[in-house]
């Protein structure tokens, strides 16, 4: 059996982001993920992991973009109530853009590809919720307009899920999230350790 992802045949580089040289995109930390009919598996693990990423990257100098998505008043993604909020632990800081999407590409219809642009970095790192969503999705977004993405990938989790085929755990659908992400959209790495 043949395991070469696509990316190894096409022959993309196989190296991590650094993140002196990268932008950091974090993707929907919001309190709807922590709690509620939205609550993921795993959330408080890869949300300290994100909260690890976001200081390397501040000490590092390296430029931050918050994404989060709005679903409207009253829905698990009301960015008017608390359960909109990106999470204290990763909170933006005033001179960091919080761009707001309405698809799971958080390039689609947002300022984010200007935000990038702007910060002058072809590499950019990639971590959040959900692993199979959004984080896929933006993964995917990135790499389709030219960046060079990289996915920490236990600074992201997801939930359970029932399809047609049968049950898949958070834990089958985070790993195969990554595995799509890490064939060819994006290098995936487990910690910001592995960052150069």
């Amino acid at each position: 059996m043949n395991t070469a992802t696509l990316r190894e045949l096409n022959g993309l580089d196989p190296q991590p982001a650094t993140l002196a040289r990268s932008t950091l995109i974090l993707v929907d930390y919001q309190n709807t993920y922590t709690r509620g009919v939205m609550e993921l598996d795993g959330w408080q693990a890869a949300l300290d992991a994100a909260a690890q990423l976001l200081a390397q990257a501040r000490a590092q100098g390296a430029k931050v973009i918050h994404v989060i998505h709005d679903g409207g008043e009253g829905s698990p993604y009301d960015i008017r109530a608390d359960i909109g909020q990106i999470h204290a632990s990763v909170a933006p800081l005033s001179d960091e853009p919080v761009v707001i999407k309405g698809a799971p590409n958080a390039f689609v219809n947002t300022s984010l590809a200007q935000e990038v642009d702007a910060a002058g970095n072809k590499q950019v790192v990639i971590a959040g919720f959900m692993s199979h969503m959004c984080v896929t999705f933006t993964a995917e977004g990135a790499f389709l307009r030219g960046n060079q993405p990289t996915v920490v990938a236990s600074a992201c989790a997801t939930r359970p899920l029932q399809s047609a085929a049968g049950s898949v755990s958070a834990l089958q659908l985070h790993q195969s999230a990554m595995a799509t992400i890490g064939d060819l959209y994006a290098v995936v790495v487990n910690s910001c350790k592995e960052l150069g």
